[in-house]
Formats: C-alpha cells, sequence, structure tokens
C-alpha cells in the first residue's frame, strides 16, 4: 500500500473560501491514500463540511484565527496575524504533521509563510513563483510569475536553476534548454539585467541557449525561461487573457453554425490550454524547503483537487530534496 499523502489547505483563502476550499478538500480526500487538513475559522468550514456527505473522509479541522488579505503587505499582516490560516497550514509541514500546503489565497501571504516557516534553500536569495503557462507549450517552465518585481542577475540564474530541476524532475525533461526572456534572441539584446545574466547562465554548466523572444514562448523554444516577476506576471495575464477572449469570440462566432454542446466543449479545451495554472491547479513556491503550492484567488473546487495532486507529484518525486542537491552545486560554480 502507498503511503498516506497528507496535505493541509488554506480553507480561508482564495475569492470563494471557504466554500472552494472545503468542496475542493472532499474531492480531493475521496482519492486513496489522501489526508486532508483544512485550516480555518472552524464554525464557518463545518458549516460547509455539513454540505457534503463527508462522514468517514479523512477530513480534519484545523483552528486558525484571521487570513492574510490580498490588499495588506505580506510581512506585516503575518506578524499582525500569528494564527492566520496560511501560517497554521504551513505550521503543519514544518512540523512533519503535512506533506504539502495548499493555498488560493494572497500570493505574497503564502510566498512569505513559506519562506518565514520553512525557509530557504541554500544559494537561492528569493524564492519565485512559476510554471507552465502556454497552452501550445504545455512543458514550458516559465518564472518569476510575480513574486520578484526587481531582480538582479543572481536572482535570474537561481530562477533558472530551480526551473531546471523542476523540468528534470517533474516534468521528465532531460538536460532541460534555459533562456532568458529579451527583446531579441541575439546574444548582447535586452537590458543591462538579462546582459549580466547571461555572463552567468555562461559559466553555470546548464545547457543555457541564450535569449528567447515573446513569440518562441508560443513554440516552446526552451524549457525555462527565465525574467523578472514583473515581465512574467504581464506575460501570464496576457496569456490568460488571451484565453478567455478568444473563446467569448469563438463563442459569439460559432453559436448559430455549431450545435451549442460542441460549441461549449471547444470553448471549454480552448480555455483549459490558455489556462494552464487552473488546468494544472496551480504553481509550486521555488525555491523553499517543502512543497508550497499558490493557485488563482478564483479556483473552484476542481481547481483545488488538482492542485493536490500537483503537491502529491512534487512528494513523491522528491522534488525538494533534489533542489536541495542541485542549486547550491550550480550556484557555488556559477558563482
Amino acid at each position: 500500500m502507498s503511503p498516506i499523502f497528507k496535505v493541509a489547505i488554506d480553507a480561508m483563502g482564495g475569492d470563494f473560501a471557504p466554500r472552494a476550499p472545503v468542496e475542493g478538500a472532499v474531492l480531493a480526500s475521496r482519492h486513496e491514500n489522501t489526508e486532508v487538513f483544512l485550516v480555518g475559522d472552524v464554525d464557518k468550514v463545518q458549516a460547509e463540511l455539513a454540505n457534503f456527505d463527508s462522514a468517514g473522509l479523512p477530513i480534519t479541522v484545523i483552528p486558525s484565527k484571521g487570513k492574510v488579505e490580498d490588499h495588506e503587505p505580506p510581512a506585516l499582516a503575518l506578524r499582525q496575524k500569528p494564527e492566520a490560516s496560511i501560517l497554521v497550514a504551513t505550521g503543519l509541514v514544518k512540523k512533519g504533521l503535512a506533506d504539502a500546503v495548499i493555498s488560493m489565497g494572497s500570493t505574497g501571504g503564502t510566498m512569505a509563510a513559506a519562506v518565514i516557516i520553512l525557509g530557504t534553500i541554500e544559494g537561492i536569495e528569493r524564492p519565485a513563483i512559476g510554471g507552465p503557462i502556454v497552452g501550445s507549450a504545455p512543458n514550458q517552465t516559465i518564472l518569476d510569475l510575480g513574486a520578484n518585481i526587481d531582480c538582479k542577475a543572481p536572482q535570474l540564474l537561481g530562477f533558472g536553476v530551480l526551473g531546471s530541476v523542476f523540468s528534470s524532475v517533474l516534468l521528465q525533461i532531460k538536460n532541460p534548454r534555459i533562456a532568458i526572456l529579451s527583446i531579441g534572441s541575439e546574444e548582447g539584446k535586452g537590458n543591462a539585467l538579462a546582459r549580466e545574466a547571461t555572463e552567468l547562465f555562461k559559466n553555470s554548466g546548464l545547457n543555457f541557449i541564450g535569449n528567447v523572444e515573446g513569440n518562441d514562448l508560443a513554440t516552446g523554444k526552451a524549457d525555462v525561461v527565465v525574467c523578472d516577476g514583473f515581465v512574467g506576471n504581464v506575460v501570464l495575464k496576457l496569456v490568460e487573457g488571451l484565453g478567455s477572449g478568444l473563446a467569448e469570440q469563438l463563442r459569439s462566432m460559432l453559436g448559430t453554425a455549431m450545435p451549442s454542446d460542441n460549441v461549449s466543449k471547444l470553448i471549454k479545451e480552448l480555455y483549459e490550454r490558455n489556462n494552464v495554472v487552473d488546468s494544472r491547479g496551480g504553481g509550486p513556491v521555488f525555491g523553499v524547503n517543502g512543497v508550497s503550492i499558490i493557485g488563482h484567488g478564483s479556483s473552484g473546487p476542481d481547481t483545488i483537487a488538482r492542485a493536490v495532486e500537483l503537491a502529491r507529484m512534487c512528494v513523491d518525486t522528491k522534488l525538494i530534496e533534489e533542489m536541495n542537491i542541485q542549486v547550491p552545486r550550480v550556484m557555488a560554480t556559477a558563482g
């Protein structure tokens, strides 16, 4: 029998909390060998659980007080709310009571909690968020996607190392091709950050292929693409916006030309191909010493259940252990 996978879910995180996290937990707990800790306001969580046939399911409600709001400065909020749901949930991983933590709440709060409680991997100055986001290149990892707005060249190198390990371990890509997102594919194109990072990557021992441009993201020219979080977040929101916009355009164009069921199926497939983050459940916090998964605030129960499966994959493949082995070695070589 496979070992029990234990996951802590921030029941107060997300636009539809606690309803969506609770229902997502119910779906996930029906998976064999899965145990869920729902962390949040006990009365509210229990009231939501009462809406489902959860008797006998391996779900435990863990009390917490308050949550980190999207508009709050993460570090300040965590100091003022020491028993916030994301802190308690992440603490379960630190204590070894849970294998992973998942939140659809404040991205900054989730990252800050992971850094403060789990700590960072040796050689990583700042953790990042990232993963596949382009439907036509579903195994291409892009990072950072918004955690670090202003970056220095060594941080981009760290993102590249983290993305390389993620690609090789979780996506089973041998010797991943790594590139810097820039305004031209030729060496020397781009701003000072891109040029300085290029020199570090050349000495890293990684499979660095140089620069890629925005249009290269759709073809998967590189397996790992690094950029600062400002650029990465713009790219992420553009891709997701295009998916939603194209879906609505198709609905309008095909509404009378095809049966409604066929139109709905086509639109659903198009949306999912251009909203890879939702279709995978979210993405890991890269660079911390534990599995912490961040998803969209708008995530529904199915997405949260998929996030549990993503977290399970990270644990089963020993992603964090591999990062602790490979990251310090590469960073030391490049430094």
